[in-house]
């Protein structure tokens, strides 16, 4: 490897990952391709996340830090700083199987018109135990292109892209709050051809600490300025700061955590059958916030035979 000129960059923003950003380091270092530099981007964090990874002594991890910006604001910083051609993003709670690097790399250098590359993933809880496994709308870049503008098209921390061509669109957002790759990619793939691997590459941790909760969580007033915003491919300053007021008050470790096990309740239920684990979550998320109505009926539609389940989801998503 020549250290000045990696063949990819690992771009991983960390904001108080002190609790996984361990493993996520791991899962990177021991990658089976091995001529990457891993940039961490260090967005202010006030917990332990950068002694740890200040304790590494890899030639290949670059550290960044920067006064707590975000998360858009912290990839953009990266983008800047990075040596390599092509964009390996990954989040500091998540973590990478032995072969991704590999595998997507081989792909993008062997199919070249292709711009961006994604996968499935293992979505895990916050302990690290398994809840399913996610496969994304589109797989073939048809699919995707398809794809209504509503539907984000990619998990963020599973995407591998040419760094130009990210650079040249103008890079994330900084406005679009909590959904800076989804804007992105609405604008970037009119011109691109992406496509989604069918096998998992990385292993996505739900958790309460992160900034992203469950949609069905936001405000009324929030999802429209994020779907008008998304439909017409731009988004004020206005729009922007107000998406921030309304996730600040959102910011909250009641509501997140909230969030986190009704997501956990749901997605046991209807993508990984297993209705004692999602009434367990269920119950959880229903002690923090004992006035919404949607986890009681979640609950109560547990004790229901699976097929069931399934036409109900079916039928309340339209498809």
């Amino acid at each position: 490897m020549h250290f000045n000129n990696p063949k990819v960059t690992v771009l991983m923003p960390a904001y108080n990952a002190a609790k996984y950003i361990d493993d996520a380091i791991t899962s990177v270092l021991t990658q089976s391709f091995t001529d990457f530099e891993l940039l961490i981007i260090n967005d202010g964090s006030t917990d332990e996340t950068e002694k740890i990874i200040r304790s590494y002594h890899d030639q290949r991890i670059v550290l960044i830090s920067q006064e707590n910006k975000g998360v858009a604001a912290a990839l953009n910083l990266g983008l800047a700083h990075a040596r390599a051609p092509y964009i390996a993003r990954f989040d500091a709670d998540d973590i990478c199987y032995p072969n991704r690097l590999k595998v997507q790399y081989d792909f993008i250098t062997t199919y070249p018109e292709y711009s961006i590359i994604g996968s499935a993933v293992d979505y895990m809880d916050a302990e690290g135990h398994f809840i399913f496994t996610h496969h994304p709308e589109g797989h073939l870049n048809e699919e995707i292109q398809q794809l209504k503008y509503s539907i984000c098209p990619f998990i963020h921390s599973s995407v591998f892209y040419k760094k130009d061509v990210v650079v040249n669109t103008g890079g994330y957002n900084e406005h679009a709050y909590t959904y800076e790759d989804h804007f992105l990619w609405v604008n970037i793939l009119k011109n691109e051809k992406a496509c989604n691997l069918s096998h998992p590459l990385i292993k996505v941790r739900l958790n309460p600490e992160s900034i992203t909760i469950d949609e069905k969580w936001r405000t009324r007033k929030f999802r429209s300025i994020k779907y008008s915003t998304l439909k017409k491919r731009s988004i004020t300053a206005s729009e922007g700061s107000e998406l921030y007021q309304i996730g600040g008050k959102q910011f909250s470790a009641k509501i997140k955590e909230g969030s986190y096990y009704a997501l956990c309740g749901k997605k046991f239920l209807l993508n990984n059958y297993q209705p004692e684990k999602a009434r367990l979550n269920m119950v959880r998320a229903i002690a923090l916030h004992p006035l919404r109505l949607d986890n009681y009926l979640l609950y109560t539609i547990s004790y229901f035979p699976e097929r069931f389940i399934a036409w109900l989801h079916k039928l309340n998503s339209g498809s």
